[in-house]
């Protein structure tokens, strides 16, 4: 009989700045010298993913999030320049506060991000939300940003993306933590949820609306990733802790780094562990 290792499908949740707490999951995997044989990213998760499924390892996605991400001064600039493109483009459009997902994931997205999805090393879906039909729209084929650039439009901080006919939203708008689409003939199911936990607010102070709506679709979202692990349990379950770290905290990617960081060695014990027992079992049926 033939001993083959495990087919490993991982889904990276979305949870906006959180989300880059994937990025220690994706060290612990080189770590242990293992690559998904699938990815299925919603949101923050589907552009981590991309770069993950492009052939970037963990720690050049790190190094490159902190380059980016890693002061105020450099991601204010780039998100400057996705808003203003010049006088006449503002007076065509008017001044909005939302942003345009397609230029922000321009000029965010490492140079290395290939232009179609067929280019890609490793197997991607990308899960964004048709705003028309209220059904998920689930990525694998065709051009890559339109894709993410849907599945990272927050609603009320990005406009909408309209592409292949349909109006697309964040994914974690109907699958937060996609594993039904990471499960598809896979051994090994792993889950990394980036949503947060409640945390203490503070009673003297009256929450915002922004707050507001931003606690409600945590709520929201928690509830549907609790209904996607019982419908497809993962076998490896990740949830670092980044509850108290804002939705839009971006520039405190060191802090939701080294939040990522302590869940790395469990997780890596978690896999090596389930890995033997399934080696295990193979050697035994032979």
């Amino acid at each position: 009989m033939t001993i083959t290792g495990p087919k490993i499908g991982v889904a990276l949740g979305g949870g906006a700045a959180r989300g880059l707490s994937h990025i220690a999951v994706i060290e612990a995997m080189d770590e242990l010298g293992l690559k998904p044989d699938l990815i299925a990213g919603t949101s923050i998760g589907s552009f981590i993913g991309a770069g993950w499924a492009a052939g970037m390892s963990g720690k050049e996605i790190r190094e490159y999030a902190i380059e980016v991400l890693g002061s105020m001064r450099a991601l204010s600039s780039r998100l400057w320049r996705t808003q203003v493109t010049g006088i006449k483009a503002m007076f065509q459009d008017g001044i909005s506060m939302q942003f345009d997902a397609t230029k922000v994931l321009t000029s965010f997205a490492p140079g290395t991000l290939p232009l179609h999805f067929h280019d890609l090393k490793i197997p991607l879906r990308v899960i964004a939300t048709d705003y028309q039909s209220w059904h998920q729209v689930v990525f694998h084929t065709g051009l890559i940003a339109p894709a993410i650039a849907g599945s990272i439009a927050i609603p009320s901080l990005f406009k909408p993306v309209s592409h292949h006919g349909q109006t697309l939203v964040d994914g974690g708008v109907v699958n937060p933590l996609p594993l039904d689409h990471a499960a598809h003939n896979m051994d090994i199911l792993i889950g990394v949820d980036v949503n947060g936990d409640p945390v203490p607010i503070n009673e003297m102070a009256t929450p915002s609306a922004i707050d507001v709506g931003l606690g409600a679709a945590q709520i929201m979202m928690h509830a549907m990733s609790a209904y996607a692990i019982a419908a497809y349990p993962p076998d490896i379950y990740v949830r670092p802790p980044v509850g108290h770290f804002g939705a839009y905290e971006f520039w405190r990617v060191r802090d939701i780094l080294a939040a990522g960081d302590l869940v790395k060695d469990k997780f890596k014990r978690d896999l090596a562990t389930r890995i033997d027992l399934m080696l295990a079992s193979q050697q035994k049926i032979g």
